[in-house]
């Protein structure tokens, strides 16, 4: 469904230029769950802008459906940490707001986020306001959001990175709920070596700045997993070992940033 061939992305700064990803090539399948894993400041968040259209490649290639990305557009959506919602808005209208914009019809459109509600649980809170949600709802309205408008690939950047532990882990269940109903496509950024074992069907794991991709881990097993199993327990430790030299070199990285230094 994806592929990402020889991707590269420069940042020219006011002093020097960054090269923050280089030969990035990625196949994803259509329906899998790949989520995104590295040291802070490796590019995880840059890959997904640039195969969301939301940021411009220096060089290389994305296809999504045999066709070339070159900006945003209806086959993908993001779902963000910062939920993104419009506070002036209902549950329900935020929920509609991307099928308004296609001039869909108010019944069709209700219909639409009916379902939606009640997949993400919801229903009861259609016509409140993003101020009256806790932080998981809000993020459950983005997922439903993202959703709404039927995208082939959806793109999140960290979404449960803001939540405390157990809605995190609520949330996880009510994301795996949603992909095995829908069975989109979805590329999932995330700094939890736990949380990406337990979602995904392959964890891409990249370097420290320029983000490449170290290696790319198939996670086995049905799901909802148990995260205290023997399997799951040495793929834990196998990805920390591999991810323990690339989180010292960017601390270094960061270290050298600030005093202005070349590493």
């Amino acid at each position: 469904m994806l592929v990402v061939g020889n991707l590269e992305k420069r940042y020219d700064t006011a002093d020097n230029e960054v090269l923050a990803l280089s030969e990035i090539d990625l196949k994803v399948e259509e329906g899998e769950f790949v989520s995104l894993l590295g040291p802070s400041g490796c590019g995880k968040t840059t890959l997904l802008r640039i195969v969301a259209g939301l940021a411009s490649a220096t060089a290389g290639r994305i296809m999504l459906n045999g066709k070339d990305v070159s900006g945003p557009g209806p086959d993908r959506a993001v779902v963000f940490q910062d939920y993104a919602l419009f506070p002036w808005m209902t549950v329900r209208d935020n929920i509609e707001f991307g099928l308004e914009a296609r001039g869909m019809p108010v019944a069709e459109r209700n219909k639409i986020s009916n379902r939606l509600l009640s997949v993400v649980q919801l229903s009861d809170f259609a016509e409140k306001y993003p101020h009256h949600l806790s932080g998981g709802m809000k993020q459950r309205v983005s997922i439903a959001r993202a959703l709404a408008v039927d995208p082939g690939l959806l793109l999140m950047d960290e979404p449960f990175g803001a939540l405390d532990a157990q809605t995190r882990s609520v949330l996880q269940d009510v994301l795996l709920g949603i992909w095995e109903k829908f069975r989109r496509t979805i590329i999932f950024v995330t700094h939890s070596i736990d949380e990406a074992i337990y979602l995904s069907d392959r964890i891409v794991v990249m370097t420290a700045r320029p983000g490449r991709i170290k290696c790319i881990i198939d996670i086995t097993g049905d799901r909802p997993r148990d995260m205290t199993s023997p399997p799951m327990t040495k793929v834990q430790r196998e990805i920390r070992d591999i991810l323990r030299e690339e989180i010292d070199l960017s601390m270094e990285l960061e270290k050298a940033d600030i005093k202005g230094v070349r590493i």
